[in-house]
């Protein structure tokens, strides 16, 4: 096969800049992540006779996503080694990165060695900081957000994921969620959740337990349907990617059902990058093509979009 049918693995253009007057906060994004992520794009690209791909350090994503408008980020670690990390990011660029901490729904059953296979299909994976227990995992993440007031703006991600945990385990990783949620309320922040294949659950569990103040569903991916209960909660949503994917009608139907002043816009990075780049290393840059897909959405202009969600932001967050 010639060089031009492989996946293209190379960065995608920068995109033209916010105006001055409407540079936003990325609501969700692994940083750290995107390293490894374009090491290994490279990887392939020259394994494949492509020309190589610029690993960027972290420094360089954040300056990248600067010079197009995006002035902040939220940057979320949810898995135990990276709980730490995330919050010396934060410390490391101050007003610029602020941290979300949580053990991700999939992380919360492997501690203590409890996963059960999901409907992917993959093995279980145990890594060595698994054998420390969930509770205390999840003490670690109050602890530091205890420690670092400024530098934790959110709990999150956490909620359900039952595309990647089996059945056997739905019960601790809704317990683990449950968790998550009284940890949001006793500290006043707002939480972050993760939602895949399991949107009955997690509403169910919000209703039951009650649901912090500010909720936010990172990289919504519900119907029409859950974003009418999205919006008679005052729950917010944020938009990744996917927002631009040619099926998504419910995504984009759900967002003018909660309306300007409940949206957000991310990247999830390294993953979900935006079309018509769908496929290649997401990062913090890449904003503004979202924020285009949801100006579409609207029918608005980009820039009045952009302040909207940089509105919503800092009042769910605070920064």
């Amino acid at each position: 096969m010639s060089k031009h049918h492989h996946r293209d693995r190379s960065w995608a253009p920068a995109p033209e800049p916010l105006p001055t007057d409407a540079r936003v906060i990325d609501d969700h994004t692994h940083v750290a992540s995107v390293v490894p992520f374009s090491r290994e794009m490279n990887r392939q690209a020259i394994e494949r006779d492509q020309p190589p791909v610029p690993v960027y350090s972290v420094d360089e994503l954040l300056a990248q996503a600067q010079a197009v408008g995006v002035e902040g980020v939220i940057d979320v670690g949810c898995e135990y080694p990276n709980l730490g990390t995330a919050v010396q990011m934060a410390l490391d660029h101050p007003g610029v990165v602020h941290a979300a901490l949580a053990i991700h729904p999939n992380e919360a059953v492997l501690h203590g060695h409890r996963g059960v296979p999901g409907p992917d299909g993959l093995p279980l994976s145990y890594k060595p900081y698994h054998d420390v227990s969930f509770e205390d995992a999840l003490a670690r993440v109050h602890r530091l957000a205890l420690d670092h007031p400024r530098e934790v703006v959110a709990i999150g991600e956490t909620g359900m994921d039952l595309f990647r945990t089996g059945e056997g385990a739905k019960e601790l990783q809704r317990q683990a969620f449950r968790d998550h949620i009284a940890l949001a309320k006793e500290l006043g922040l707002p939480m972050q959740i993760h939602d895949r294949d399991s949107h009955r659950e997690v509403i169910d569990t919000l209703l039951a337990d009650g649901s912090p103040e500010r909720t936010v569903f990172h990289s919504y991916s519900g119907d029409a349907e859950m974003g009418r209960i999205a919006a008679e909660h005052g729950w917010y949503l944020s938009f990744s990617g996917t927002v631009s994917y040619k099926g998504n009608d419910g995504i984009r139907e759900s967002a003018r059902l909660v309306g300007l002043d409940h949206i957000m816009v991310e990247t999830d990075a390294p993953y979900l990058s935006p079309m018509p780049y769908r496929g290649r290393t997401n990062a913090p840059y890449m904003i503004p093509y979202t924020l285009a897909a949801l100006a579409e959405v609207f029918d608005l202009p980009v820039a009045e979009v952009a302040r909207a969600t940089r509105r919503t932001t800092r009042k769910v967050y605070g920064i």
